[in-house]
């Protein structure tokens, strides 16, 4: 695989070693290269890069902003859900102590400069990191923020009853303390190569204690009024969330750009349901509408929409891979998909790579791109993709190879015994299973070939597709949903919402599986377990990013996980579309929320 392919996707470590205290003697040259390509003014915010405010604006006089996610919120509390579209609905309200821009930068938001070794926020061993924070944020019922509700954010996702999707890393630390009102400082129980995790990008904000103290622990259950509608510092306040349905915002009369004409819009909604193609004719055709998120649409679709006029197409590419995930629990077993201390095994998958090898080899990925993403595609073997830590010793699957996968399943002995052009196990049972994934065009036309390439080599896929509101439902609530995974196959797309392999590998460690004891709030959905793989995500946590050995020990644990429980198929861009007539935008961001920087959105005109 050519690597200055990946080049044109993102490079962002150098800029990354520099804010951890690393020199530059071990940067490769991929990172080098790229740069130019972030903000090197990341430490005070790049405001050199934000639009200046117009003389006479006003903060709220460009009306009503219609935001299509055809993935409808549950909730706006993003520490309770891994699904984007609550991650979304929350950030508009919810802010984090930084932001990670559009080129992987790390941008303030309520802190007042980026932690490193040259500012004195990172320490020399990497066991501490001091954050300082703004003096001028009001959350949005007029109270102050202060290292106080860091702190709180802190002893509320501790707690693993509250069910924070982000617990583990919590408990990384040794201590969070607030050393005065407006200074934090965290202590890590071990050296962290990535101290960034806690507190930074969408899937990370401030709470406010005021509101959430009661909701800690056992009292998370009986928070749904919160998760709902929370405090926040962001431009906009909830006030009203029909779940699975719509948001609606106004603006939040304590907003800090008040002053300066921010936001633009006085409200918001984000609008569900339909699919990513009416979401697309809706902006782009009809002009109704003035953004539409997640566009999964055919490019000889999209296009002829695009071309008339109404709106644009944006696109950004990271590293969100669209993937098969093969439960290596068993979905049939008592209790359904559940790990059970391995004693719950799929008949089919665990600790079965070759049939994994084979099922692989038989897809055609370049005809998956051809037909369902265009140019917002590219074939892909493996799940992470950031330059510098591409493994490429999953190369062989770009090419398609029926002869080759039926050689493989020959030689496990699975042989159609009764004719009926479906392979048996050894004691009869065929390989047969349900392959599930979300209602859309895109995926349901990916599905209908690969469905095709696995019965060339005698294997059956009853194709089943769910609501998407239900299939991403990160509640717990739903039976469909991806953490449940009460079916053999489903297929989606995730990716990272930081720079940090180490950190986002680490969702497929054993400790990450979803189950009832955890409120099914685990990354780990295909249920891998291998102890290499839990090995060398614990090294590679503590490893600064200028460590040689930590690129090896990434590419090592991706070609595990894309080997023995996932079937990566493309890496995909974030695509996603905005009405002609809206200013401010910027660089789509595929690292943070869409509508990350949503206060300097305006109308033209």
């Amino acid at each position: 695989m050519n690597k200055n392919r990946w080049l044109a996707i993102l490079a962002v470590f150098a800029l990354v070693v520099a804010a951890c205290g690393g020199g530059d003697d071990n940067a490769d040259d991929e990172s080098t290269k790229a740069e130019d390509q972030t903000d090197s003014s990341a430490d005070d915010g790049g405001d050199a890069d934000e639009p200046e405010p117009a003389d006479d604006a006003v903060a709220g006089s460009d009306g009503d902003l219609l935001l299509l996610q055809w993935q409808a919120p549950s909730q706006a509390n993003a520490h309770l859900s891994t699904g984007t579209k609550d991650l979304l609905a929350s950030s508009l309200v919810l802010e984090p102590l930084a932001e990670i821009g559009p080129g992987g930068e790390l941008v303030p938001v309520l802190a007042t400069e980026i932690p490193s070794a040259d500012n004195g926020g990172i320490s020399e061993d990497q066991t501490q990191m001091t954050w300082n924070l703004r003096d001028d944020i009001m959350w949005s019922d007029g109270t102050p923020f202060t290292a106080d509700d860091v702190v709180f954010t802190s002893e509320y996702c501790s707690d693993e009853l509250t069910g924070c999707q982000g617990n583990a890393d919590f408990l990384e630390a040794e201590s969070i303390v607030a050393d005065d009102d407006y200074t934090v400082t965290i202590t890590f129980k071990e050296p962290t190569g990535w101290p960034f995790k806690l507190f930074v990008s969408y899937t990370s904000p401030i709470l406010q204690r005021a509101q959430f103290e009661p909701c800690v622990g056992e009292g998370a259950t009986g928070c749904s009024d919160e998760n709902l509608s929370p405090v926040g510092t962001g431009p906009y306040t909830v006030t009203e969330l029909r779940p699975e349905d719509a948001v609606t915002y106004v603006m939040n009369e304590n907003y800090r750009g008040i002053a300066e004409g921010k936001p633009a819009f006085g409200g918001v909604q984000i609008k569900g349901g339909g699919d990513a193609e009416s979401a697309a004719r809706s902006v782009l055709e009809i002009g109704e509408a003035d953004y539409a998120w997640n566009l999964q649409v055919a490019p000889e679709i999209l296009a002829p929409m695009e071309a008339a006029g109404n709106g644009v197409v944006q696109s950004a590419f990271t590293t969100n891979v669209e993937h098969i995930n093969l439960n290596q629990t068993d979905p049939n077993g008592d209790p359904r998909s559940d790990y059970s201390d391995g004693n719950n095994p799929n008949p089919f998958f665990k600790d079965n790579p070759e049939l994994h090898r084979a099922l692989s080899l038989a897809i055609n990925r370049q005809e998956l791109v051809t037909v369902g993403y265009g140019a917002s595609g590219i074939p892909a073997c493996n799940m992470w993709h950031v330059a510098g830590e591409i493994t490429d010793a999953l190369d062989w699957c770009l090419e398609q190879d029926i002869d080759e996968a039926n050689s493989i399943l020959d030689g496990l002995g699975y042989d159609d015994t009764d004719g009926d052009g479906v392979r048996e196990l050894s004691d009869g049972t065929p390989l047969e299973w349900d392959y599930v994934t979300s209602t859309n065009a895109v995926r349901q036309s990916n599905q209908e070939l690969i469905k095709d390439y696995w019965e060339e080599i005698g294997v059956k896929a009853n194709m089943k597709n769910e609501s998407a509101s239900l299939f991403f439902d990160g509640t717990g609530a739903s039976d469909v949903s991806i953490w449940k995974f009460f079916s053999d196959i489903e297929m989606f797309t995730n990716g990272a919402s930081a720079p940090n392999g180490a950190e986002y590998l680490s969702n497929w460690t054993t400790d990450e599986i979803p189950d009832s004891t955890n409120n099914w709030g685990g990354g780990n959905m295909p249920r891998l377990t291998n102890d290499e793989f839990d090995q060398l995500s614990a090294e590679v946590a503590s490893l600064a990013v200028s460590d040689p050995s930590r690129a090896e020990k990434i590419k090592r644990m991706d070609e595990i996980l894309s080997s023995e429980a996932v079937i990566p198929l493309i890496l995909r861009a974030n695509v996603s579309a905005f009405k002609a007539d809206i200013e401010g935008i910027g660089d789509l961001n595929g690292w943070d929320s869409e509508y990350w920087n949503i206060e300097d959105w305006s109308r033209a005109g």
